[in-house]
């Protein structure tokens, strides 16, 4: 009798224990290897914010950037870093996710051509090769900037270059690059001595979106910790604005490979497009981004989109 009740008293302290730990621990998979993108996660760790909350929170580099929605959606981790285009389409393949706050509130992705080349405005890619990475969602960001030009995908050669962006448009194997973002190709291509020309999608018809977002599975939208983190990331974001250079020098030193010319620059470029209110969102904003990928066939179907974005 009391050895029976010794294991149900274990049971229950393990229990209680396994609760309080997973209330404060944190898995989050990034969107690809540690770069400014990332700042205010790294500057929440290295400055004690997420301590401060009570939260452990594990940092994990994809071996493939796809993965860890799909591993929210299968509950391995607690927080995946997401591009808000995605996040449409994956709610359109109904995986039980949701929007828990923003990282980076503006777009990133870009159509870049060489400074010095021969296209200065849209209509100069009639006719041209345009390299890309990702099919899909960046023939709908070209559809939508080609629009009002008269252009359409049929006048220009898509070609697939594998990630190999910039390097691809200085060699002139492509006279464009569609997905480059301007935080990092434009100033690699001018660390090399081959400046580039951004055209950004959202000042040529295609509606405004968040670059990189958090999602969490649905079914635990309303657990505390994500909350804190959260609050963890506005703390540090504030930080970032307020003190570029110590916080540039701190996440430099986070690890190996970080402290270079292109992520000094890049780090530079990202701080004004972080979101100051990490846990707002633009519901109008997401409406008309949602009716553009329909309108692109990207999505199959309009969703009430503020269920999965409302905190």
């Amino acid at each position: 009798m009391h050895f029976l009740f010794f294991i149900s008293l274990l049971k229950f302290i393990f229990t209680i224990s396994f609760s309080l730990s997973s209330e404060n621990q944190i898995k989050l998979g990034l969107d690809w290897f540690i770069n400014p993108d990332h700042a205010p996660i790294i500057i929440a760790e290295k400055y004690g914010y997420f301590k401060n909350e009570n939260l452990k929170v594990e940092i994990i580099e994809p071996a493939d950037p796809n993965d860890p929605p799909k591993q929210v959606a299968a509950g391995k981790i607690d927080i995946a870093i997401s591009y808000q285009p995605q996040f449409h389409l994956q709610i359109d393949q109904s995986l039980p996710i949701v929007r828990l706050g923003s990282l980076v509130s503006t777009p990133l992705n870009s159509l870049v051509v060489l400074k010095n080349g021969p296209i200065d405005t849209i209509k100069d890619l009639k006719n041209k090769k345009i390299g890309f990475s990702v099919g899909g969602f960046e023939d709908a960001l070209l559809s939508g900037m080609f629009e009002r030009y008269g252009l359409s995908l049929s006048d220009v050669e898509l070609i697939n270059i594998n990630f190999s962006l910039s390097p691809s448009l200085i060699s002139k194997k492509v006279d464009a690059v569609i997905g480059a973002f301007r935080n990092f190709e434009l100033n690699q291509m001018d660390i090399v001595g081959h400046p580039g020309k951004a055209f950004f999608p959202e000042e040529l018809g295609v509606p405004n979106y968040e670059e990189l977002i958090f999602i969490i599975n649905i079914k635990n939208r309303n657990e505390i910790k994500f909350k804190k983190f959260l609050q963890a990331i506005q703390k540090a974001t504030i930080k970032i604005v307020n003190n570029p250079n110590k916080t540039w020098n701190d996440f430099s030193k986070y690890r190996n490979g970080l402290n270079d010319e292109l992520n000094k620059r890049a780090y530079r470029d990202t701080i004004k497009r972080f979101s100051l209110r990490p846990n707002a969102y633009d519901l109008d904003a997401y409406q008309k981004f949602q009716q553009f990928l329909y309108k692109q066939k990207i999505i199959k179907k309009i969703h009430d989109i503020e269920l999965f974005i409302k905190p």
